[in-house]
């Protein structure tokens, strides 16, 4: 799902996520990003108001989410582990998505960002 590709950060969808969300794969550059963080749920990070997306209460929260605080972009399928990814100067503040190995994904993305 999470990629590093060219200096950037990818999300990968698949095509149904792509679907849920109505929107494509997400690159914002690693340069933005401020903090990574793994969760045991995604469920509590999430703010705002979906739009566009899909989402059925504790079960599926996918796509864009709108409030004061800008955009987020959300990948949550159930209660499992997630990754939060925080930005400064993107498009969007925050990544919200639900990963098997939150830890280790996290792990990943924070050993990919050179400051």
């Amino acid at each position: 799902m999470f990629e590093i590709e060219s200096g950037e950060l990818l999300l990968r969808l698949s095509w149904v996520e792509k679907m849920e969300a109505a929107h494509g794969d997400v690159r914002v550059p690693l340069t933005s990003v401020a903090a990574v963080r793994a969760v045991v749920t995604a469920w509590p990070e999430l703010r705002g108001v979906r739009s566009p997306g899909t989402g059925i209460p504790n079960a599926i929260a996918v796509g864009t989410r709108r409030g004061r605080f800008g955009k987020d972009f959300a990948v949550v399928h159930g209660k499992g582990p997630a990754v939060v990814v925080e930005f400064e100067g993107a498009k969007y503040e925050r990544l919200i998505v639900t990963v098997e190995d939150a830890d280790g994904t996290a792990a990943t993305i924070r050993g990919n960002i050179h400051r």
